[in-house]
C-alpha cells in the first residue's frame, strides 16, 4: 500500500485529490496520513469527502477514515466504471464546498472507463480558493483536449458562497492513452475577453467590473470584448473572468467580490494577474501548470511547459505522483518564479 504524508509541502487537499485519482486509475491502495494538516481546520471537509465518496462509488472501493474531519484515509479500488453519477458537495454537511475541486478528483480517472461517464456535479461553482468553473471550461478543457482528453462540461446553475447549491454537467468519453504535451512558446497577443457576472446586486456591480478592467487594458493596445451577466442564484456574489487570446499559449485570470469590496477591486485583481502573465513571456499561468502535472505523469511521451510562476502547489503535486508512478521531473527555474517543467516517463 502507497503511503502519503498529507502535510507534506502545502499540506492542502491537493494532496488527497491527487493522491486518491492515481490510485483509481492505477488501481493501487494508497493510505493518507495527516490529511491537511497544515490547514486552520485539518482532516476532511465536505467537498474533500465528496472526492473521497465520489471516487469510492466509481472504483467500489473499499474504505477507512471516511469521516469528516478524519486525518487518515485508507482506499483500496477494485474497479474502474463509467455510467452515470450525482455527486453532492452538501450531501454530508451545508457546504458551498467547490466542484471544480471535486472536479479534479474525477477528471482523469473517469477518462479510462470502458464506458462513458455522465456526472452531475452540486455545490459552489465560483468560490474562492478554487477554480472558478469558468478557468475549467475555458482553458483547462481546451488544454486536455489537445492531449486526447474527451470532455465537457456545462453550466447549469451558478453556485456563490455562503450556500453553494450550484450545478454542473460533466460528461467524459473513453480514452486508451493521453499525448504529450508541448507549451513553451506564447505567441503574440491578439486580443483579450472575458465575462463580468454579478449575482442579487445593481446591475452597475459587473459593468463597473468590466469598465475597469477594460481602462487598465487600454495601453495592451488588443481589442477587449468582456461579457456582462447577471446569473440567477441564491446568493449574492460578482466574478470576472479574463482571458487573453494568443497565438500559442493559453491562460485565464479571475477574481470574485465580496462584501465591502469594491468592483474596481475585484476587476484590478484579475488584471494585475494578467499583467503579471504577460510581463514573464510565459505560455500558461501557474494554476494550469500544477493542474497538469497529473495528465503529463500518465501520457505517452515526453511533455514540456514554460510558466509565469513555479508555485509550491506545483512541487507538491509533483511529489505525490512519483509515490505512484516512475515519471522524471525536470524543473528549470526556482519556485515563485517564471520556470520550466519537462516530465518524461521513467524505465
Amino acid at each position: 500500500m502507497i503511503q502519503i504524508d498529507g502535510s507534506y509541502g502545502e499540506g492542502g487537499g491537493q494532496i488527497l485529490r491527487t493522491a486518491l485519482a492515481l490510485s483509481s486509475l492505477l488501481q493501487k491502495p494508497v493510505e493518507i496520513n495527516n490529511i491537511r494538516a497544515r490547514r486552520s481546520k485539518a482532516g476532511l471537509r465536505p467537498q474533500h469527502l465528496a472526492a473521497v465518496r465520489s471516487l469510492y462509488l466509481i472504483t467500489e472501493a473499499q474504505l477507512l477514515g471516511d469521516r469528516m474531519e478524519s486525518p487518515y484515509l485508507q482506499f483500496v479500488p477494485t474497479t474502474l466504471d463509467g455510467g452515470e453519477y450525482i455527486f453532492d458537495i452538501a450531501e454530508e454537511r451545508k457546504s458551498a464546498g467547490s466542484i471544480t475541486l471535486l472536479f479534479q478528483a474525477i477528471f482523469l480517472p473517469l477518462a479510462f472507463a470502458q464506458i462513458p461517464t455522465k456526472v452531475t456535479l452540486r455545490g459552489g461553482t465560483h468560490v474562492a480558493w478554487s477554480p472558478p468553473f469558468h478557468y475549467l471550461k475555458e482553458v483547462f478543457l481546451p488544454a486536455l483536449s489537445l492531449m486526447g482528453y474527451r470532455g465537457s462540461l456545462e453550466l447549469h446553475r451558478w453556485g456563490w458562497y455562503p450556500q453553494g447549491l450550484g450545478e454542473a454537467i460533466l460528461q467524459v468519453e473513453p480514452i486508451s492513452k493521453l499525448g504529450p504535451i508541448s507549451w513553451m512558446e506564447r505567441g503574440k497577443l491578439k486580443g483579450i475577453k472575458g465575462i463580468s457576472a454579478a449575482s442579487n446586486l445593481p446591475e452597475h456591480v459587473a459593468q463597473r467590473q468590466a469598465q475597469q478592467a477594460k481602462e487598465r487594458l487600454k495601453h495592451l493596445k488588443v481589442p477587449v470584448k468582456i461579457d456582462i451577466m447577471s446569473p440567477e442564484s441564491l446568493d449574492q456574489g460578482s466574478f470576472i473572468f479574463l482571458m487573453p487570446e494568443l497565438e500559442k499559449g493559453i491562460a485565464g485570470f479571475s477574481a470574485l467580490g465580496e462584501r465591502g469590496k469594491r468592483a474596481e477591486k475585484v476587476a484590478d485583481e484579475a488584471v494585475d494577474q494578467l499583467l503579471y502573465y504577460l510581463d514573464t513571456g510565459a505560455a500558461i499561468d501557474e494554476h494550469l501548470a500544477d493542474q497538469l502535472i497529473l495528465p503529463m505523469a500518465v501520457a505517452q511521451g515526453h511533455s514540456s511547459f514554460f510558466t509565469c510562476r513555479i508555485s509550491q502547489h506545483l512541487l507538491t503535486t509533483i511529489w505525490v505522483v512519483k509515490h505512484f508512478l516512475p515519471v522524471e521531473f525536470k524543473i528549470e527555474g526556482s519556485e515563485g518564479e517564471p520556470g520550466k517543467v519537462h516530465c518524461s516517463p521513467g524505465t
